[in-house]
């Protein structure tokens, strides 16, 4: 069997890092992982941050909705009569209405822009909340090092995930 070179440095690289590892857990060594996705999402304030915005994100839909109708309206009156309209008359509403949809486009992608940004400051906020009480909970309990879920563990035993009591610190600590 032929091995490469490369993969052999890999091998050994490995099997040192085995047996290095193995001498760092000899020592106390806590580790511990929190799911900071779903703490944000099911803890109180982040529910309640995602009602605000689904909230406020219907209530522009349905202003957008009577905003497109509206132009919607003033399109189809304009096909409708625009045989009959003298043509300077149907130059100027055709360019009122292009006017019109122009400032509704300009109008909704602000909306889009502000609903954005609200979410991420809404995020910031309950994920700066988050954070401390995990800092808190990591030198309160003796943890070594405390992982995110979301980019770094590959498996956690359900022993050490700490996600449910990040959930429970936090929202005790906003009430």
């Amino acid at each position: 069997m032929v091995i490469h070179k490369s993969f052999k440095g890999i091998l050994v690289l490995i099997i040192i890092g085995g047996l290095l590892i193995g001498r760092v857990y000899s020592a106390d060594i806590k580790i511990g992982w929190v799911d900071m996705r779903k703490a944000a999402e099911e803890s109180n304030a982040g529910k309640e941050a995602k009602k605000m915005l689904t909230e406020q994100a219907e209530k522009l839909q349905r202003l957008a909705n009577e905003k497109g109708k509206e132009l919607q309206d003033m399109k189809e009156s304009l096909d409708k009569q625009g045989l009959m309209l003298d043509p300077g008359v149907r130059a100027a509403r055709e360019k009122y209405l292009q006017t019109k949809l122009r400032d509704y486009q300009r109008w909704s992608e602000d909306v889009q822009k502000d609903l954005d940004q609200k979410r991420i400051q809404m995020e910031t906020n309950v994920s700066s909340g988050l954070l401390k009480v995990v800092q808190e909970i990591g030198a309160k309990e003796g943890y070594t090092i405390i992982l995110n879920n979301q980019s770094i563990v590959l498996f956690g035993s359900k022993f050490t995930d700490l996600t449910d009591l990040v959930i429970k610190a936090y929202d005790m600590k906003k009430k």
